[in-house]
């Protein structure tokens, strides 16, 4: 299914009937549709429909959530690392000593001149021999200012 296919769905939904709804509800999630308002089959019904085409969560932040629902506190609290933010392919670009320094992002870690590295702050010390917080260094966290 493409985008405009999906577009095309969702849009359709707020015109179709509670009994076309329902069979949709029916259809979609394979089991009978709860006895809640129009509204809220027709938001459910588009989130299923989106979630079904473009896909829906990862395994982790599914457990996070049950984590949550069960009165897990802790799980409100985890945050993925800064690293786990950055999307594969980002291209990290700094200037150290008058020579750009690119770095990318990789599913697994970052490639700088063709080497893979675990982390930024390898990547930073690589780059200037001396120990640096890797975001520090790419730009991604302010420098804290020593008193």
């Amino acid at each position: 299914m493409n985008n405009i296919s999906v577009i095309k769905q969702v849009a359709a939904l707020p015109g179709m009937s509670m009994e076309e709804l329902k069979k949709m509800w029916t259809d979609l999630h394979k089991a009978d549709p709860p006895s809640f308002n129009r509204m809220f089959l027709v938001r459910r019904l588009a989130h299923r429909i989106q979630e079904l085409s473009l896909g829906g969560m990862d395994a982790q932040l599914e457990k996070r959530l049950e984590r949550i629902d069960a009165g897990d506190e802790s799980a409100l609290q985890e945050r993925k690392p800064p690293g786990e933010r950055l999307l594969p392919g980002t291209r990290l670009v700094r200037e150290w000593k008058g020579v750009e320094h690119c770095c990318m992002v990789m599913e697994d870690g970052f490639e700088y001149q063709g080497r893979k590295f675990g982390s930024l702050s390898a990547v930073a010390n690589f780059i200037t021999g001396t120990k640096w917080n890797g975001f520090t260094f790419w730009g991604l966290k302010k420098q804290e200012v020593k008193k």
